[in-house]
């Protein structure tokens, strides 16, 4: 049986708006090249060029060094979404997602992104989602990450080691480790995930409107 996507009312999936192109516009205002940007980023040239073409998803750790090396708010990659909800409860109805990549979708589960200590998020891995990239980049970040498989089979890469995770299996990351995950089957796969600290945490509220960073 087909597996459905999460219901929500306010589901944005704009191809043409992702934070790659975001990413790409800025880099061409300052006349930077990629090279430039790989450089002071520590991402390389052939990953950032799939993530300006929407191919690729990136780490908010690594976005947020990206947002700081091109002179703009972390935020800044998030304003289709101008929503404030002092609401405490986020109904499953009602969440709000943005596809991340094309086979990537990501779910916050929180009211008040900005308030608390962590940044918990349901990520939706399309069949084989980044599965076809020639070489997974790897990340490395501060912090903390906890994964949980809610659906499906997603496998872990933490330094040289790989796991095969299912449901009901959950995984502890210290985020200094190299890591990313991958979704090998033809079936949707959905991770639950925390990460400390939360990068939007103390921002002003409505500077953010809920963010949609990408994987690990």
């Amino acid at each position: 049986m087909p597996v459905a996507l999460y219901p929500v009312r306010r589901f944005f999936m704009d191809h043409n708006i992702t934070i790659g192109s975001k990413i790409k516009a800025l880099r061409k205002e300052k006349n930077m090249t990629l090279k430039q940007l790989s450089d002071g980023s520590g991402l390389s040239v052939g990953f950032l060029s799939q993530l300006e073409r929407g191919i690729s998803s990136i780490a908010i750790d690594s976005l947020a060094k990206i947002a700081e090396i091109l002179g703009v708010n972390l935020s800044t990659f998030f304003q289709e979404m101008k929503v404030v909800d002092t609401d405490p409860v986020v109904h499953s109805y009602d969440m709000l997602c943005t596809q991340v990549s094309p086979q990537i979708i990501q779910f916050i589960l929180s009211n008040d992104v900005s308030g608390f200590g962590a940044l918990p998020r349901i990520f939706q891995l399309m069949p084989q989602a980044n599965a076809d990239i020639p070489k997974l980049e790897m990340y490395c970040h501060t912090g903390e990450e906890f994964i949980y498989v809610l659906e499906g089979v997603v496998t872990v890469f933490i330094g040289d080691s790989r796991y095969c995770l299912y449901p009901g299996d959950s995984i502890q990351v210290r985020s200094n480790q190299p890591h990313n995950w991958i979704n090998y089957t033809n079936k949707i796969a959905k991770i639950l995930t925390f990460n400390y600290p939360n990068p939007f945490r103390g921002q002003k509220a409505g500077d953010i409107e809920h963010p949609t960073p990408a994987t690990l």
